[in-house]
């Protein structure tokens, strides 16, 4: 009796040892608060402008239809861009690392062979492409023609990425169609690299508004971010919008590299280059 007595002591002590370490690693998994798992978007569709700080776009009468987006979604007040001038930031948002030839064509300092953004989604069997606007045909590999500007497409630089995979942005006939991952690229006067902020707007209304109204039934996440920013901390707009974004400002720190590592991380991706070195951004996501 006494034996058995022992026995059920021993299980007692076991089971009220191992509740408490249960809830431990129930506790040291659970998101901090405030953070949520990142989604797995049935499509990310990102968008890329030119050439202006935070202050020239957020809260600029010029640029209402923006403002407004910004708004219902996630408008972060503190994007950097990496460097100038344009190509190694859309370089460091593809590959996880920056070019060492500035905006001169052909690219220089990353093999065209390296993986990238594309590759990667490619071979996790998950739909890649880009959409310039201006873009002659598809696959054109020039350096430049009439509004399009090669400095401002980087999947061009590499080869094993499939040439169809860059398309002219007037080929995207419905929406249904996109793959995983897609990169809209306007020409350089609706990207306000050469236009006004206002003719910028009024392009990304018109072109981009019914995208981001079918957003938040499809499933999918509009990413919208400048190259660069022309104020001393190179400050960039940057927004998220779509079913999964919780609307508010968010004052951390992001770049280039970030909204990479955030993007890889939701199909768990490979973190390429400098992507490894910073975190996924994990506060703006709607709770499970």
């Amino acid at each position: 009796m006494k034996s058995r007595l022992v026995g059920r002591a021993a299980l007692l002590w076991i089971a009220q040892v191992a509740s408490i370490v249960f809830a431990v690693l129930v506790i040291a998994v659970r998101p901090a608060p405030g953070h949520s798992p990142l989604p797995r978007p049935e499509h990310v569709v990102i968008v890329i402008e030119e050439n202006h700080s935070y202050r020239q776009i957020i809260g600029s009468a010029a640029a209402p239809y923006l403002n407004a987006l910004a708004r219902a979604g996630a408008n972060f007040t503190n994007a950097h861009g990496i460097t100038h001038p344009s190509g190694p930031n859309y370089f460091a948002l593809f590959a996880g690392r920056r070019v060492s030839s500035g905006d001169d064509c052909p690219e220089r300092g990353i093999a065209p062979t390296e993986s990238n953004l594309g590759t990667e989604l490619l071979a996790a069997h998950l739909g890649y492409i880009a959409y310039s606007e201006s873009l002659p045909r598809p696959g054109f590999r020039g350096c430049a023609a009439g509004l399009y500007a090669r400095k401002h497409a980087p999947w061009v630089h590499f080869t094993n990425l499939p040439s169809e995979s860059h398309q002219p942005l007037d080929s995207l006939k419905a929406y249904d169609t996109l793959p995983t991952v897609t990169f809209i690229v306007p020409n350089v006067d609706h990207d306000m690299h050469d236009g006004t902020v206002r003719a910028g707007d009024d392009w990304f209304e018109t072109e981009i508004g019914p995208l981001a109204r079918w957003a938040r039934t499809h499933g999918t996440l509009l990413v919208v971010l400048w190259d660069e920013g022309f104020d001393p901390q190179n400050t960039i707009p940057t927004i998220f919008f779509g079913p999964m974004v919780k609307p508010g400002s968010y004052a951390e720190p992001i770049n280039a590299y970030v909204i990479l590592r955030t993007i890889e991380d939701m199909y768990g991706l490979a973190r390429l280059g400098h992507a490894a070195d910073v975190k996924a951004i994990d506060d703006v996501w709607v709770g499970p």
